[in-house]
């Protein structure tokens, strides 16, 4: 999927870029089995991670499955296919490539899918990466299998943050968008058994889409403020499995911030980390809550990323947009040491792009939808 064209469009006042795209062929994958170009030899000596624009980073993306009991439809098709289970991680790999990690700096590791919760050993993967790292560990799920035991589990196993995943309050429509069997109110439940647990600032991630469910905004910032929880509205990305973005439906946060201040006039929150994806704000009559907007295709926010990611089944993704990834499966089933992991992230991070360049004519939308990359 390639961007053509760049218009405007007026949002409530402002003029707001929107990019467009058109269907093409498959993009042939350019994922590499070979180990990433080196970095300077200065960099691999420091002990951190480095890309080549001067960022350093702190946050691991570690995907545990492809699998999902969800398909929403802005990210995967009904019938897409999932990677064959020897070809995924084990349990061990997963911990191991988290303790490398923090012993490069890494000092976030959120778990991700796919839907994370499905893998059969996710509390022993959660207590090992809690047990030989000092990293907050944090889970993104759908909510759909967040019973009340299975929050504690996650808290009892060194899970400290938990997002929840969800884009619609309203039952019919959440049916229609997750295509999921899950009742609304299960998901609903597991966040306010993560609240319960102590497992937050809970965060709820909304992506919105013209014509769906872009009327919710408002339902969602109530949500905020009933729950004391902090909703964020994320931009639709090309990320899915259809490759089937249309510039029709995509919602700017702008837009969206714009129909919540109508109601609920906001603040900006005082002291969000730079590098952190979402503009977050208060509201401005004191209520608890607060909503964020994570805006990568109106506001790109690449020049402070401090992101990686590693698939579950073993690339090196230094980019959610890259269209290169570095496959460290090999590496770990070949009996490779520890020195040589910490060698092969530092390549790897070092290659990150400046930015994922969504805005360019020669954009490619990666041939890998968000389920196989991991949020």
């Amino acid at each position: 999927m390639k961007a053509i064209a760049s218009t405007t469009t007026e949002v409530r006042g402002a003029s707001v870029a929107l990019p467009q795209w058109r269907r093409h062929e498959p993009i042939r994958s350019r994922a590499s089995a070979a180990m990433p170009p080196p970095a300077p030899r200065p960099v691999g000596d420091l002990g951190v991670l480095l890309d080549s624009h001067g960022r350093t980073i702190r946050d691991l993306r570690l995907s545990l499955t492809d699998r999902c009991n969800f398909r929403c439809t802005y990210c995967m098709e009904p019938d897409v296919a999932f990677a064959p289970a020897g070809e995924l991680l084990g349990a061990s790999e997963l911990v191991r490539l988290g303790r490398v990690a923090a012993s490069l700096g890494i000092r976030k590791i959120r778990l991700t899918g796919g839907e994370p919760t499905l893998h059969p050993e996710l509390l022993a993967i959660a207590a090992g990466l809690r047990d030989e790292t000092c990293c907050e560990i944090a889970l993104i799920t759908n909510g759909s299998r967040g019973d009340r035991a299975s929050v504690a589990a996650w808290r009892g196993a060194g899970i400290a943050r938990v997002t929840v995943s969800l884009d619609s309050l309203r039952e019919e429509r959440f049916a229609r968008l997750a295509r999921a069997r899950t009742p609304l109110a299960e998901v609903l439940a597991c966040i306010r058994h993560a609240i319960e647990a102590g497992l937050g600032p809970v965060k709820v991630n909304a992506v919105l889409l013209r014509g769906e469910n872009d009327d919710e905004a408002v339902a969602f910032a109530d949500l905020a403020r009933r729950l004391d929880v902090e909703v964020r509205f994320i931009e639709w990305m090309p990320l899915d499995s259809g490759h089937a973005w249309r510039q029709d439906r995509w919602v700017p946060a702008a837009e969206t911030r714009a129909a919540i201040e109508a109601v609920h006039p906001l603040r900006p929150t005082e002291g969000d980390d730079p590098s952190a994806t979402a503009r977050t704000y208060r509201f401005a009559d004191g209520a608890p809550g607060r909503v964020g907007f994570i805006a990568p295709i109106s506001q790109p926010f690449c020049g402070a990323c401090s992101r990686l990611r590693i698939t579950a089944d073993g690339k090196v993704r230094p980019c959610l947009f890259s269209t290169t990834e570095w496959d460290l499966r090999p590496l770990l089933r070949q009996g490779a040491d520890d020195a040589s992991l910490r060698r092969f992230l530092v390549d790897a991070a070092w290659s990150k792009q400046a930015g994922h360049g969504i805005e360019s004519p020669r954009f490619e939308q990666p041939v890998r939808p968000m389920s196989a990359i991991g949020g």
